[in-house]
């Protein structure tokens, strides 16, 4: 039984919509034919999306990391006063759905943005500057909010760099560059190639920016949604395809470099210490350095929160809100064509995540009794939703699934629950690899039935990784804005959906309301995961 759930899920869920998707645009129309392809590449607007999508997850690549990597190092190599606070602030992007924070870019930096504004003034400018459009604009929305998985992945591979062996390196006469270079940089690749991976998938899949600051700016997920939209279902069905390829095909070449090297190493496994900051200079430095960072990491947040408190339809001209009122609150919990949206995300992503929990335990414990190539293609498969970008999933499930759930409220967290099985997999996968064998081989000998050995020792044991996964999905599918704008049909209308419809309405403060709402419930459900998760354990996203 547990094998028939585990193969339909992959074959049906994972396997099918992805080959149907794809060997559907070469047949457009029943029949072989490569037309489709050729008119995607004869034309400029389709070279376009496609260079950009690529130009700009590269860049997001490089401008994440150049920020990610040294804030990694300074707040793990140097003690000063602020520092843990700090590095906490550093994380706050996490707590951004992307579409929450591409507004408050909006509301900040935008053609009416606050500080655009402000600057227009001070200056004495003729128009608004910075106003965020086109490529620059999307490259600094992801700067911002994807330099987090560099901070993150780098933090956690600084804590497993052995300082032995950079002691030894300074005995044999290194220079601190020479050091860096030769000994710590090696060791920090796998956690460097993880987030450049997450970086780049993020970017291509990336919708929000592109959508709202692109401007005439062509990208692959926005023009996937465009050409759905005009009924061209042809072309979005080839974007989709070259938008997966190009994704896999960066997950294969990264995947194939960090395989070439060896990075463990011989050490004594010695925990390094921070530096103290003593000079004077470099104190007020760091102290300024931190508040620069501290104010424009929180900015966005706080804008949000402002502006959840401004009067629909009175921010127009104004440098800043003329009317503020809690209304915006009280009508999402009152009026019941407000609370709907939140009511849809809290099902959905509830349903999600219980099948993800559920699932994720059977597949996992399939897994383990399973060797050779049968385990290597049920592991592809498992990762694949994750490695392809959401406009990819959701299409495909569109197109494949159109005669029996297209257009009904299941299709949503369905999508959500294949979205986010990787997840759960890894965390319940990585909680039975830190599980010593011999525990479960006390209870088999000692003459407990394999069943009650997976209730009474298996389960307790894995559970609470299990529950943190769950929780990690919860919290995606909460947020989810790109697969959700392609599936959600007007009667399970998400939270992200309504705050663009609010958007679209100049509902300035609705929208902020509901992103408010998003970053509390994002907030509460990491918390509770940071609880499960324990100390000693790597962060659910390594």
């Amino acid at each position: 039984m547990i094998t028939l759930l585990v193969l339909l899920v992959l074959i049906a869920g994972i396997l099918y919509p992805n080959a149907f998707t794809f060997v559907r645009s070469f047949f457009p129309s029943g029949t072989l034919s490569l037309a489709p392809y050729i008119r995607f590449f004869s034309t400029p607007s389709g070279r376009e999306a496609l260079s950009n999508s690529l130009l700009i997850s590269v860049a997001s690549v490089v401008l994440a990391g150049a920020i990610g990597v040294p804030l990694a190092f300074l707040f793990h190599r140097y003690e000063f006063r602020g520092r843990w606070i700090l590095r906490a602030i550093a994380s706050a992007p996490v707590l951004l759905p992307p579409l929450v924070g591409v507004i408050a870019f909006l509301f900040l930096y935008g053609e009416s943005g606050i500080i655009s504004r402000t600057l227009q003034h001070v200056l004495g400018l003729s128009r608004p500057w910075p106003d965020l459009h086109g490529i620059s604009a999307i490259l600094f929305v992801h700067a911002y909010s994807m330099y987090v998985y560099f901070f993150m992945f780098a933090s956690a591979g600084l804590d497993r760099v052995d300082a032995a062996m950079e002691e030894a390196a300074e005995t044999l006469g290194a220079s601190g560059f020479a050091k860096l270079r030769r000994v710590t940089m090696p060791m920090l690749v796998p956690s460097l190639v993880g987030a450049s991976l997450v970086t780049f998938m993020s970017s291509m899949a990336s919708f929000s920016a592109p959508y709202i600051f692109g401007g005439g700016v062509r990208v692959l997920s926005v023009e996937i949604f465009n050409s759905k939209l005009n009924g061209n279902i042809p072309m979005a069905l080839v974007e989709t395809v070259l938008l997966a390829c190009a994704s896999l095909s960066v997950l294969f070449v990264l995947r194939w470099y960090e395989g070439r090297h060896k990075y463990s190493g011989v050490g004594k496994g010695v925990a390094s210490r921070r530096a103290p900051i003593t000079s004077r200079p470099a104190k007020v430095l760091a102290g300024v350095i931190g508040s620069v960072v501290v104010v424009f990491l929180i900015l966005p947040h706080l804008m949000v929160l402002v502006m959840s408190f401004v009067k629909d339809g009175t921010w127009t001209t104004e440098l800043l809100p003329p009317f503020y009122t809690t209304q915006n609150y009280i009508r999402l919990f009152r009026d019941p064509q407000f609370f709907e949206p939140i009511r849809n995300s809290l099902w959905m992503s509830a349903i999600a995540t219980g099948a993800n929990l559920v699932w994720g335990l059977m597949a996992t414990f399939w897994l383990r009794r399973r060797r050779g190539n049968l385990r290597r293609f049920a592991d592809a498969l498992i990762v694949l939703p994750w490695a392809l970008p959401g406009t990819v999933v959701a299409l495909s499930m569109v197109e494949s699934f159109s005669n029996v759930l297209a257009g009904t409220i299941v299709l949503l967290p369905f999508v959500y629950f294949i979205r986010n099985l990787p997840l759960v997999v890894r965390a319940i996968d990585a909680s039975f690899a830190q599980m010593d064998p011999s525990m479960e081989e006390a209870a088999f000998t000692l003459g407990a039935a394999p069943m009650y050995t997976i209730r009474r020792v298996v389960l307790p044991l894995v559970l609470p990784g299990a529950i943190a996964g769950s929780l990690l999905a919860f919290i995606t599918a909460l947020g989810e804005f790109v697969s959700s704008i392609i599936v959600y049909v007007y009667n399970n209308r998400p939270i992200s959906i309504e705050i663009l419809s609010q958007l679209r309405q100049s509902n300035f403060g609705t929208a902020s309301a509901y992103g408010v709402l998003l970053i509390i419930l994002i907030a509460v459900t990491l918390l509770a995961g940071e609880r499960l998760r324990g100390p000693g354990r790597d962060p659910l996203v390594q």
